[in-house]
């Protein structure tokens, strides 16, 4: 998240919590594709961390990309932790172990998006090369140690970090070792938020599989396709997961914020301050009887960066975000919101798709869930292999993506961006695959020729 929300508006009730989210409602014809996307500095002499500080430091990138692009400086203190594009809405951002994230702008193409993060990505390139550093990409550093990583100045990780052992086995490798891409979407009402929620989280493993990228850990093959997936599977339960609950009747935005107000927080923000309450209630705040904050009552800000910390499959805020792929190729930022677009933004393609899942129980939802980061394709649902499902999934994104119609200046639609999902479909290997192959042939059994393979 590039920058913690600043609404002072004291929050009541529990309904007006429940009315925030509502008017996250839209016509249709407003909606809008918000790409997100990180990636991992390294230096492009030893392959190492990037550290903060120094004058080739990610310091220096932000200082050197405020220049270029003359977006206003995300400030903490007297430390610039991102940039904001106060016309366009796009921001960049730090990750806790300095990973670089460009969370895109409400466009309403994937021509758009694409072209957004190609001018992004140009412009990293032309900033950090001078500087000596470059990018990966891949869903989790492929080299170095939790120890080695640097971690950058931002006190919500600092609170983040002393929580998250207390609650996980993995929550140190999540934050400072993985990489992601997401796209957000909107919904038309409470029906189509539910629908498309439910889409989402059932068919998100699939997308795990598809976008599978961070093999390697510390030099070597870690046993998994996707580990930062499996990350995710014992980092912070009380927070992250398949929300069994959004496929039960009744579900809707109370629903969601119940479930919101019984995760536990880490944090409020006072001014520049935040302050400590990891593993409180929210209930306690809204109710104005915070131990921490005694007499204060929430306000519009506490609960959307509460919300900001909640970190399930597919996260509702004002709109959805689709979380469960890995970091991958510069191709592959531009396909996880053609297939997301492809199978939400088509009323035929929303109703196919929902076709395919509205069987499944919770527990295959959840089996398939637990199987996919170790063997993506190969893993199965209710008799299915996951690579025949995802043949099925891309073929109904790609019919929703014709149905759309929209045409870049060449005449193209948007279809084309499913380009790298289909050929590893043809394949039958994810992109984990393609590289675990290559280290074991061409790269002899080493993690250097990555950095010359993955970069950016």
């Amino acid at each position: 998240m590039a920058r913690d929300q600043i609404d002072t508006q004291p929050v009541e009730s529990r309904d007006d919590l429940v009315a925030w989210l509502e008017a996250g409602c839209k016509a249709p014809q407003k909606f809008r594709i918000g790409t997100e996307h990180e990636k991992i500095p390294f230096t492009l002499k030893g392959h190492e961390p990037v550290p903060y500080e120094g004058e080739n430091g990610i310091r220096a990138l932000l200082e050197g990309m405020h220049a270029l692009n003359d977006w206003e400086p995300i400030m903490e203190g007297e430390t610039i932790i991102g940039l904001a594009d106060t016309i366009g809405g796009g921001a960049i951002s730090l990750e806790p172990g300095g990973q670089f994230e460009l969370s895109g702008a409400p466009l309403a193409s994937i021509h758009e998006t694409c072209a957004e993060v190609n001018s992004h990505l140009v412009q990293v390139r032309e900033v950090a090369t001078p500087l000596g550093f470059g990018f990966l990409g891949l869903g989790m550093s492929p080299k170095w140690t939790l120890a080695r990583t640097p971690r950058m100045p931002k006190g919500r990780y600092n609170i983040m970090t002393a929580y998250m052992p207390k609650v996980g086995t993995h929550g140190l490798d999540m934050m400072y070792r993985t990489c992601t891409v997401q796209v957000n979407l909107d919904f038309s009402s409470e029906a189509d938020m539910v629908k498309k929620l439910r889409v989402g989280l059932a068919l998100q493993p699939v997308a795990t599989a598809l976008f599978a990228n961070s093999p390697f850990t510390e030099g070597r093959p870690n046993g998994f396709l996707s580990f930062r997936s499996e990350i995710w599977r014992d980092t912070d339960n009380a927070r992250a997961g398949m929300l069994p609950f959004a496929f039960e009747e009744g579900m809707g935005f109370e629903r969601y914020v119940d479930y919101a107000l019984d995760v536990p927080m880490y944090f409020v923000k006072r001014g520049d301050r935040y302050i400590d309450v990891a593993g409180s209630s929210f209930r306690d705040l809204l109710a104005g009887r915070h131990p921490a904050l005694p007499g204060e009552r929430a306000t519009v800000s506490d609960w959307a960066n509460h919300l900001s910390t909640i970190f399930p499959e597919v996260r509702l805020k004002r709109f959805l975000e689709m979380r469960g792929a890995d970091g991958g190729p510069w191709a592959n930022l531009c396909a996880l919101p053609a297939l997301w677009t492809g199978l939400l933004y088509d009323g035929a393609s929303l109703d196919a798709a929902w076709e395919l899942v509205r069987s499944w129980s919770a527990a295959e939802r959840q089996a398939l869930r637990d199987e996919v980061p170790r063997l993506a394709f190969n893993a199965e649902i209710a008799g299915r292999p996951v690579l025949e499902l995802a043949r099925d999934v891309v073929a109904i994104a790609r019919e929703g993506l014709k149905r759309r119609d929209v045409r870049d200046s060449q005449g193209r639609d948007e279809t084309r961006f499913l380009g790298p999902l289909e050929e590893s479909l043809e394949a039958g290997r994810t992109p984990a695959e393609a590289l675990l192959e290559r280290y074991e042939t061409d790269w002899n059994r080493s993690v250097e020729p990555i950095f010359d393979e993955c970069a950016y």
